[in-house]
């Protein structure tokens, strides 16, 4: 942390910090002066801080109703939150003082694990499944006939099963009881040291709990994938409730030497990153079944299973694209009625600080340094160094598999929309969005899906329906909102007072929305202990006119905006849906002037009429362009219905409000919902689940609405743009850059150098948000203009290239891109 004026903090920990920093006069969590959250909630929020935190991870009610009722019940949010690497004689059956001397490990020496509940004869039994014998005899024919040796298939397939054993005996766990004992010693202590605090939630833990001894079938736990250390964290947390260490599903880039023998002993068995091809190009057939083989035998001996559906850590703060192979495995070995169910158990991980401190480096654009054990023990003596803050498990309620895939295939899947099909006749003709799908939902409706079609559809919903609720389900931390205020409130700079109430209030919000914190205390200490775990990505410095104040404001090296920007992108969900809603306001605004004949309203833009329906339809076009960027809802749910709630809430803030006009002849109310024109999936205005006969079927005015001019709601109404800007500045950024495409290109190259593009705008500060140039949104943009179709990608000698479709050859039509982008983005 750079502080100016000669002021020095000497800082050892987290209360000396908050000591040197508090105000004598200021008294804890005040809020005297105006401030946007509060403003714009305090009509409905007075006392929220007096009811109960709100208690997450319940499954979805609409897809496992059955679920929903079992292992819940009315007491399980009332029994609170835990600290679990804080351990005394109260966690052990023993009392006094050597007990209270030894607690640790005789509380690691109560745990119940022994060898009994893990598998025996895996790999006899993998190498005797039915697919796995199959596909060895077609390997082995394939090399008997390329080595033209007829009536040599014994010894081909002697050969094979010698290759698929030793394939197995890289891949398999050997959990060892003692060994998971005297990790979980090692971790309890190390932890200590890392952490100032590791939070579950007690009521989820005993559902998790109460399923696993009292349904016997499998649990696969699918968490959100944030640092190496989660690996770690679940298998404690679940070690220390007596609850069985699952096998993890871990990269073959972690079986190096000594280290990969410690993560079989956890449970880790190693798959590779990628199925790779065999030399003559076909698929490799035999590493597939043994995979499928060795997951089958997991699942029938009722093992659990851990598995990361993004499959690999996230860079961006942000959810990856979830990645369904290993689940797919899943629903197939159940599907064939090798078991009778699965339980579910989705789980979201929040940090204050993650301890590889940031994935700079890799957003600079410089290639990922491969794991080695010198590189972990360096990182561990980096990190007994350092405090980390708090951490925060939820553990959502698990769900039946089987009951869930049943209550999909009773509902009509539509197939999927490309993105091309979708918004190429917006972007390149200007059609409107109302006209864009008419015609086309019979169509829809008619179609039947393929069976196979039809399956993969299931399990990529599947995948993001589970991604989305573990998101949903992390707490947000101290150093998420930080961050955020300091990018999207008050990036040049703001006093620490200030930026206090704006935290408090900005925690009231978020918990007014049904997510819950990561922490809890005096505002103003928790704000001090945030800007302590950010360092160096936040500038303090002394204020003479603010008797001696001080003021923070964001580091602008790029660095540190790629590392605030990471931890803002934590509660990026929670306002998503609003955010879109205000930047299509903005281009809805614009669009009508330009529609005007006279010149603009002497009011400015803000007095123009808006059609909530144009409004909702523009904000949902505008979540499918950013489709690799945002998730605003689950496949269950409507994103008309989405959008519609955010617009009533902010109406309810009044932010937005009913045009006068038509207060007479249309109810304000915000449950009240017109009719709209139906768009095809992924932009379905309705659910399965509405009943043919509801209300909705009844044609509906449309409602007109205006944005507030007043200073606070203004404030509010551009924090929400804000938040979406350097995700918009990067695609339009890419929009620029696509004009110089002028010949094919590797797909790498042609990244490299969009990211050299945009990097040197941010360096020269042409760029409006530095944090724009990461390079995961680089290789987002580059994927959704080829979905988008314009970009057309040809693959040769195993080399992707680029170039520009014929759609985009014209330069108007790029032009008609650019603009589309820039529509949304607040200049």
């Amino acid at each position: 942390m750079e502080l100016s004026d000669g002021l020095l903090l000497q800082v050892n920990n987290g209360e000396q910090w908050c000591n040197r920093w508090k105000h004598p006069n200021d008294d804890s969590d005040r809020s005297t002066s105006p401030s946007v959250l509060r403003c714009v909630a305090s009509t409905w929020k007075e006392g929220l801080l007096n009811r109960k935190r709100p208690f997450v991870g319940r499954c979805c009610h609409s897809c496992t109703p059955q679920s929903w009722e079992k292992l819940f019940n009315p007491s399980i949010p009332s029994l609170g939150l835990r600290n679990i690497i804080y351990i005394n004689e109260t966690h052990t059956r023993q009392r006094g003082w050597l007990a209270r001397r030894l607690s640790y490990v005789l509380f690691v020496m109560e745990r119940d694990v022994n060898k009994d509940m893990f598998t025996r004869n895996v790999v006899d039994n993998v190498l005797n499944n039915s697919r796995v014998e199959s596909s060895i005899v077609e390997v082995a024919t394939d090399l008997d006939a390329a080595a033209s040796q007829p009536g040599q298939e014994h010894k081909a397939i002697s050969k094979v099963k010698q290759k698929a054993r030793a394939f197995l005996q890289e891949m398999v766990a050997n959990i060892s009881p003692a060994f998971i004992r005297l990790t979980g010693w090692v971790l309890l202590r190390l932890f200590n040291g890392f952490f100032w605090s590791i939070q579950i939630h007690k009521g989820q833990l005993e559902m998790v709990k109460k399923a696993a001894t009292e349904q016997n079938v499998s649990m696969v736990f699918l968490p959100v994938h944030k640092s190496h250390i989660d690996y770690l964290l679940i298998t404690l947390i679940l070690f220390c409730h007596n609850i069985k260490a699952p096998h993890i599903a871990a990269g073959n880039n972690l079986s190096i030497p000594i280290l990969s023998t410690l993560i079989r002993k956890l449970g880790g068995f190693f798959i590779r990153r990628k199925m790779e091809e065999t030399g003559n190009g076909k698929k490799d057939v035999l590493y597939r079944s043994l995979l499928h083989a060795y997951t089958e035998e997991l699942l029938r001996q009722h093992q659990f299973l851990e598995v990361y559906l993004e499959g690999t850590r996230s860079r961006s703060g942000k959810p990856s694209t979830a990645r369904a192979g290993m689940l797919s495995i899943v629903v197939d070995t159940m599907c064939t009625g090798s078991i009778p169910d699965v339980l579910v158990v989705p789980v979201g991980i929040s940090y204050d600080r993650i301890l590889e401190g940031n994935y700079n480096s890799e957003q600079l654009g410089k290639p990922k340094q491969n794991e080695s054990l010198w590189g972990i023990a360096c990182g561990v003596f980096r990190m007994l160094r350092k405090n980390y803050g708090c951490v925060r498990v939820d553990f959502n309620q698990p769900f039946s598999l089987k009951e869930y895939l049943d209550s999909q295939r009773s509902r009509h899947i539509p197939p999927s929309v490309s993105l091309e099909h979708t918004l190429m006749p917006i972007i390149i003709s200007a059609q409107p969005d109302a006209q864009l799908f008419e015609g086309q939902e019979e169509e829809q409706l008619n179609r039947e899906l393929p069976n196979d079609i039809l399956r993969r559809q299931l399990i990529n919903n599947l995948a993001k329906h589970v991604l989305f609720t573990a998101n949903k389900s992390s707490a947000i931390m101290s150093t998420h909102i930080v961050a955020c205020l300091l990018l999207y409130r008050h990036r040049r700079g703001v006093a620490l007072s200030k930026l206090v109430e704006d935290f408090f209030n900005m925690k009231e919000e978020i918990l007014s929305r049904d997510f819950d914190l990561g922490f809890s205390g005096n505002s103003e200490d928790v704000v001090m202990r945030a800007l302590h775990l950010l360092g160096n990505c936040v500038n303090v410095t002394s204020s003479a006119n603010r008797n001696g104040e001080f003021t923070i404001a964001p580091s602008q090296t790029v660095p540190a905006l790629f590392e605030l920007n990471f931890y803002s992108n934590g509660l990026f969900h929670v306002f998503i849906s609003d955010a879109l809603i205000a930047c299509s306001i903005l281009s809805l605004q614009r669009e009508l002037v330009a529609e005007s004949e006279s010149d603009q309203p002497p009011d400015g833009p803000s007095s123009l009429p808006l059609s909530q329906e144009r409004l909702i339809r523009k904000a949902a076009g505008l979540s499918h362009f950013l489709i690799n960027e945002v998730s605003v809802a689950p496949p269950c749910q409507t994103i008309y219905q989405v959008f519609h709630d955010a617009v009533s809430r902010l109406i309810q803030y009044g932010v937005l409000y009913v045009a006068e006009e038509d207060q007479e002849e249309l109810s304000p109310s915000p449950t009240e919902e017109p009719w709209p024109k139906k768009f095809p999936e992924p932009l379905s205005w309705r659910s399965d689940e509405e009943d043919e006969d509801s209300d909705f079927g009844e044609e509906q005015r449309d409602r007109y609405l205006k944005v507030s001019v007043s200073a606070e709601h203004q404030e509010f109404f551009v924090f929400l743009q804000r938040l979406v800007s350097p995700v918009l500045e990067a695609y339009s950024g890419a929009a620029i850059f696509v004009h110089s495409l002028s010949q094919p290109m590797a797909e790498s190259e042609y990244t490299q150098r969009l990211f050299r593009y945009l990097l040197t705008r941010t360096e020269r500060g042409v760029a409006a948000y530095g944090e724009s140039a990461t390079h995961y949104l680089v290789k987002n943009t580059v994927k959704t203009f080829k979905e988008l179709g314009v970009l057309k990608q040809r693959r040769e000698n195993q080399v992707t290239t680029l170039e520009l479709s014929s759609t985009f050859l014209p330069q108007a039509n790029r032009n008609k891109l650019l603009q589309y982008i820039l529509g949304f983005t607040l200049l």
